[in-house]
């Protein structure tokens, strides 16, 4: 190790060969605080995301990311032996009772077909398939000379199974993408080289909204490929017409000089389209679908599927739409990438995709999750927490840490010091996509942000509100004293 001149006394690895530093040491642009330099957690998560090589051939940092190393950290503290005894506020999933007044059951048995012991079409069956397109232009395109059809849909095993779908398929391009956004995307950013990834902050101030200015901004520098979720994880918030149409305006093509210019493909994540509350609950759901004027000529992908709105994360069932080229593609990447999706479950879903059926679920839903949110937003301003921005959307709370008591002021140490009460929340550190890695996540403008999930049930928000409250009140004591 040296010390390098202009580095004051940053310690960097020394290629011998070469004299230089090795690209992969990473540095901050500040020294870490006290109460990151004493933290264990601190430290598995650079031990965890530096990039050491314990095997030839392994890249430790794949191994554990997000939530992952949130719930192994919790394993540690016993959350595998007893998760009855924990209130899991970090895994992003919805309650999957059959609980809740006004949702219809889910299936409790399935009936397996003999044509679905055979290898299943890689974009999906048919019948699924349609019933995606049905219940899309039920919703989004009354009305609309252009309709979807099965051959606007891929049926994928999964939402992260469609993003690498999709980035598969890219041509080389740049790819803008928020900051902060779903932790997936920073994977899903660095496995292809076909596309340059492009961050794009946005501004605690405005609540982390994508104004259409943005947008045209991004497209401007060379953007051609835009990513988001909306809503809009972890933030809780969406992007709802008229501003969202004029975001596909701007991406949409246009004719410069008798040439046809396409601006860019508008990736679309509407997983938590069920779960939004800006319509009084009405059922209505938000999707870029609305705004599609052809199917086949607007570059738009939209991802759902059973997985958030349907409250089955364990089916593993989901669909992109979009133009029938960029389908083709999608669903034939399927045969390298993944092997498709699982026939029973597929045929399983379709009647659930019954457009009136859809839409009383999700008006029972959207009540249902707005009460629980109240509860815990009251819940955490009683403690003291600051809530700038309730949730219009989702089923997250971007919470802000930095009036909280110093030891437990950033992610880490909060996550920390909720594992001893048997709570699991998310660090916002991993929101910050930083799949280049030049950037030292503890500069990271999340540092003092984590993500709280009321996605499960009330009984277990009150159980983890509780725990919360004992860890604020524990080192509000001990700052007092």
């Amino acid at each position: 190790m040296a010390d390098l001149p202009g580095f004051g006394h940053r310690k960097f690895s020394i290629n011998r060969n070469t004299g230089v530093p090795r690209p992969c040491r990473r540095f901050s642009v500040g020294e870490p605080g006290l109460n990151e330099a004493s933290s264990k957690v601190h430290r598995q998560f650079r031990a965890a995301h530096e990039g050491h090589l314990p095997h030839a051939g392994l890249d430790a940092t794949r191994a554990s990311t997000g939530v992952v190393w949130c719930t192994e950290r919790a394993a540690e503290h016993g959350f595998l032996d007893e998760p009855d005894k924990w209130a899991n506020l970090g895994q992003g999933a919805p309650e999957v009772d059959d609980d809740i007044e006004g949702c219809f059951p889910r299936p409790n048995h399935i009936d397996i077909s003999t044509a679905s012991r055979e290898y299943g079409p890689t974009a999906g069956i048919k019948p699924l398939r349609e019933a995606v397109a049905r219940l899309y232009n039920k919703m989004h395109r009354q009305g609309k000379a252009s309709q979807y059809t099965w051959e606007n849909v891929a049926i994928v095993p999964g939402g992260r199974a469609g993003l690498i779908r999709i980035a598969a398929v890219l041509n080389n391009a740049y790819v803008g993408f928020f900051i902060p956004d779903y932790t997936a995307y920073n994977e899903m950013l660095s496995l292809f080289k076909n596309f340059a990834a492009i961050p794009v902050p946005l501004s605690e101030e405005d609540g982390y909204h994508i104004h259409p200015e943005k947008i045209a901004e991004e497209i401007a520098r060379g953007t051609s490929v835009i990513i988001t979720s909306n809503p809009r994880n972890p933030t809780g918030r969406v992007v709802k017409n008229p501003e969202l149409a004029e975001i596909q305006d701007i991406c949409r093509e246009r004719e410069h000089d008798v040439i046809v210019i396409r601006e860019a493909t508008l990736v679309s994540d509407e997983f938590y389209a069920g779960y939004n509350y800006t319509s009084d609950c009405d059922g209505t759901t938000i999707s870029a679908a609305e705004n599609v004027i052809d199917v086949d000529e607007d570059d738009v992908l939209i991802i759902d599927g059973l997985t958030k709105r349907f409250r089955l994360p364990g089916w593993r069932v989901a669909w992109i739409l979009g133009p029938k080229e960029f389908i083709k593609a999608i669903g034939s990447c399927g045969s390298y990438l993944d092997g498709g999706t699982n026939v029973p479950f597929q045929e399983a879903a379709i009647p659930m995709l019954e457009p009136s059926l859809v839409k009383k679920e999700m008006a029972a839903l959207q009540q249902h999750f707005r009460a629980k949110r109240d509860y815990v937003v009251q819940r955490l301003r009683d403690m003291g927490f600051t809530i700038r921005h309730v949730p219009d959307s989702t089923f997250y709370l971007w919470l802000n840490l930095e009036g909280l008591p110093g030891p437990i002021s950033d992610g880490l140490n909060f996550f920390q010091a909720c594992l001893e009460e048997k709570v699991i929340v998310v660090p916002g550190i991993f929101f910050d996509l930083n799949p280049a890695r030049r950037r030292d996540l503890f500069d990271s403008p999340c540092h003092h942000f984590v993500r709280f999930s009321y996605g499960p049930r009330m009984d277990v928000l009150k159980m983890g509100c509780d725990g919360i409250e004992r860890v604020v009140n524990k080192f509000k004591n001990l700052v007092s004293h």
